[in-house]
């Protein structure tokens, strides 16, 4: 089964600054906004990858996508999953895990 993945990447050099995506392979993607391969992202290098979330449907994968781009959509993502950057999580120990609980780490 093939994954699609909805991410917002947040620059580390202007923290207010995010993007927001679709990509079937993540890993690919981020390593491409960091290497400036993307007119959007190219300005405000180097990304960290803020949120994420897999999607067995493509079309509701960009659905959320579109979701997230929209003014209420915005306003949510900058409530429920942008709340804390993630290098700052680690700094202080806990991270979000994949059953979206926070845990801490010794």
């Amino acid at each position: 089964m093939t994954m699609h993945y909805v991410y917002i990447i947040r620059s580390l050099t202007d923290k207010a600054r995010t993007y927001t995506g679709v990509t079937g392979d993540l890993k690919q993607r981020l390593a491409d906004h960091n290497a400036g391969r993307s007119v959007h992202t190219a300005k405000f290098l180097p990304w960290e990858l803020a949120f994420y979330a897999g999607f067995p449907d493509k079309m509701l994968a960009y659905d959320f996508e579109k979701y997230l781009k929209s003014h209420s959509g915005r306003a949510f993502a900058n409530k429920r999953l942008l709340l804390v950057p993630i290098a700052q999580r680690q700094e202080n120990g806990s991270t979000w895990e994949a059953d979206g609980m926070c845990h801490e780490h010794d």
